[in-house]
This record gives structure tokens, sequence and C-alpha cells, in this order.
């Protein structure tokens, strides 16, 4: 039996670690673009920023390869799969073969059509980024990052703490505005502002200025002019779906599993920012690029490659960040629609930057977020996992003290068996 994996990331810890699970000796062979063993992606913002250094970024130690019996392939692109001969083909021609697969590929940058971008922009996804980002740093003075979500300010407060000027420019009328509510966004938004970096809403960049290789400023859909020496794209990511393009692996947004990980294609997984599985809130098919999710796809992909038959229980979205001291926490639904079958329940001091709201559909708890008192984020993740009715205590759940003690004992019970 030969497993292989293409990607490197935390979906292909959980698989390797899924797979030696239940299978010991058979060969594992991972195969990654990158030449880096697996690192925390979510963490380049601080290696930027110098508070990490590489070393301090890898997700497991360079001796858990040989451990595991891994063959670890890195620097070297997976360019075609042939299903019918079981075989992964590489961009130097060799070929790699398998008897259950996994793709893990995860996302690339999505970088819109913007007139006058060239190769003269940054992304901030991979340690490659970083590494040029830091050299941006020693000489740019001024840069606009497109992009008010996530990535785009955790790339503005790298660019920041080092020194450069920074320009946000989001397209929607708030930042933050699809993984966090207005609150949320809004209290966020007034601490960046406090800082020191320029914030523009509802525009976004309608022309990059200079040449192929160079940037002199940016203008937006309104006509206004930014002088910048740098233009860093932060939008997002998209699934990386190039390699089964045109194949018989069904792909929507994502590449399409069913409930054991397992693609169209009989003996080939997927899992991680790459995959399309079940959203436990809405019962949807979806692509939810979150890091727990991410690592137990992989680690379910992996058992199942093994020889298991275990459903994955489907994917809840969440986020942890902080930014500029104000901790943050989103779970679920975020954003519930204003009519109809949702109940939110809040209380807010904006002066503190403190905030908690969640959201109940039916009697059980569906979404939350809490800014600056993040406690307890584990347990109302419990609560939405293991649909613990809220009814009789909702108004508690957004209380900065609650705490396992203000729930009913059987339901303290369930949430510490982890049923």
């Amino acid at each position: 039996m030969d497993y292989v994996i293409v990607g490197n990331g935390i979906a292909a810890i959980g698989a390797v670690e899924g797979i030696r699970r239940l299978d010991r000796d058979n060969p594992i062979t991972i195969i990654s673009a990158e030449p880096y063993l697996a690192y925390g992606r979510p963490l380049i913002a601080n290696f930027l920023r110098g508070k990490l250094s590489q070393g301090m970024m890898l997700l497991r130690e360079e001796s858990f390869y040989s451990r595991n019996g891994v063959n670890l392939l890195l620097g070297r692109k997976a360019v075609e799969l042939n299903f019918k001969g079981q075989r992964v083909i590489l961009d130097d021609h060799q070929d790699v073969p398998y008897d259950k697969l996994l793709l893990a590929m995860g996302g690339r940058p999505f970088v819109p059509p913007i007139k006058g971008l060239g190769k003269n922009y940054y992304t901030f996804t991979t340690l490659k980024d970083a590494f040029d980002l830091q050299q941006l740093c020693d000489s740019a003075e001024t840069a606009v990052v497109v992009g008010g979500g996530l990535i785009g300010l955790k790339a503005a407060e790298s660019l920041y703490d080092r020194g450069v000027n920074i320009h946000i420019v989001e397209l929607a009328d708030r930042i933050l505005s699809t993984s966090f509510d207005e609150i949320a966004g809004r209290i966020i938004y007034s601490r960046l502002k406090q800082v020191g970096m320029k914030i523009h809403l509802k525009i976004t960049v309608e022309e990059v200025l200079g040449g192929p290789d160079t940037v002199l400023g940016t203008r937006l859909t309104n006509g206004e002019m930014i002088k910048c020496h740098a233009v860093v794209v932060a939008i997002g990511v998209v699934p990386e779906t190039e390699l089964v393009a045109n194949t018989e692996i069904q792909t929507n947004r994502g590449i399409v599993v069913d409930e054991y990980m397992e693609t169209s294609v009989p003996g080939v997984y997927s899992a991680g920012d790459v995959a399309e599985t079940i959203d436990m809130l809405i019962k949807e098919k979806r692509v939810t690029p979150i890091w727990p999710n991410a690592y137990r796809q992989g680690q379910m992909a992996g058992q199942n490659m093994a020889g298991a038959r275990k459903s994955y229980e489907g994917s809840l979205p969440m986020n942890s960040i902080a930014f500029y001291g104000i901790p943050t926490v989103s779970i679920g639904i975020t954003n519930p629609p204003a009519e109809g079958e949702y109940e939110t329940f809040l209380t807010v001091d904006e002066p503190r930057s403190v905030y908690r709201k969640c959201v109940m559909r039916a009697g059980f708890l569906v979404g939350a977020v809490l800014v600056g008192k993040i406690g307890r984020a584990g347990i109302l993740t419990g609560m939405i996992k293991n649909r613990i009715p809220v009814s009789d205590f909702k108004d508690r759940l957004i209380e900065e003290e609650f705490s396992l003690t203000d729930l009913p004992r059987e339901f303290r019970e369930q949430l510490l068996a982890g049923e």
C-alpha cells in the first residue's frame, strides 16, 4: 500500500497522523511545491514582525517525517494525475505511484484584474511572501493593502509594525465583513485608525501606477491618488484546484468530497482549504478554510485511506485573532438574516473595546462573536458542536464572567465528556 499526499500543510500533518493510527508500516510520500517543512501559515504575520523565528513556525519537528516513514519531496510540483495508472506526475516528469491519494493543496491568493498590476505586487499567504515582504520593509515608506479581511489586516499590522505607512482599501462598507459583524468591525476599525493606519471603505484600487516591476502609486475608483511604493493584494484565497481541472474529480468551488473525505474518484481523497465539505450548521457543502477544520479533515481522510470508515462530522467556521491588543473570536453564523428563525442577544461596551454576541436558532446556539473579552470561547464552541439547548440560560452566555458553572449539570457533564 502506497499512500501519497499532495500538499504539506496542516491537513497533510493530520493525514499522516490519521494513517499511522491504523497503519504503522506502509510508506507515505508527501509532495509539496514549497521548499519548506510544514509550517503554520497563520504565524507568518508574527514571523514578518520579528516575533517568531522560522523554526518556531514548524507544525512538527523535522524528525516527525522520518519517525512516521514519510518520504518528503519538497520543492516538487504535482502537474498531472493519472487515475487509471494511479500515478502523480511531477514537474520534472517523475511519476509517483499510489494506492491511496490525498489532495491537500490548500488555497492560492485571489488576485483581481487591476489595471497596471503585473509582477509589481505582493501576497500574504506563504512563508515566501513573508521573506519577500521583509525586503520590502527595508526600502518602502508606504504600502497599499487591498483587502480589509483577516489576511489584509494582519498583513497591514505586520508591515506597520516594521515602519511602513499603511493604507487599507476595502470594497465593502466595513472591515472584517465576512468573518465578523458590524459592531466587531467598527471596534477594530477604531483601533487601527487610532494606531495610525488609513482605511478607505466602499472603494477599491482601479489602477496601479508605475511599471511591470515597480510601483509609484495607486488610483482608487473615486479618482483619489495614493503615493506608495508597494501594493499588497490580500483579498482572500481560493481553492487550488488547477491540478484536477478537466479530470474526473468533481469540483464546485473546491474539490467535492463525501462524508468520508473521498472524492468522486475511488481511492482519491481531499482535505483542507481545497476541499468542499459539509457545513455542520447550514448542512450544505462549502469550503471552510480554517486551520482546525483542515487538521480534522486530514485526520479523518488519513484514517479512511488506511481502511477505516469514519464520517467527518462537518466543518464549523471559526476565527481567533488579535489586532493591537484586542483579541477576537468568531464562531459559526455571525451575520444572520435580520428576519427569520434566528435570535440574537448581545452586550457591547465600545469605549472598552468589549463586545459579546450570541446567535440562536430553534433553541440552539449557532454562532458567537467575542471581542476584547473572549473567555470561555471554547465552551461556546462545544455547545454549538454538541447541540446543547440554551433557551433557559441564553442571557448568561453573553456575560463576561460566563463559565461552565452557569450551565445545568447535565450539560456541564456532556461538555466535559466531549460527547
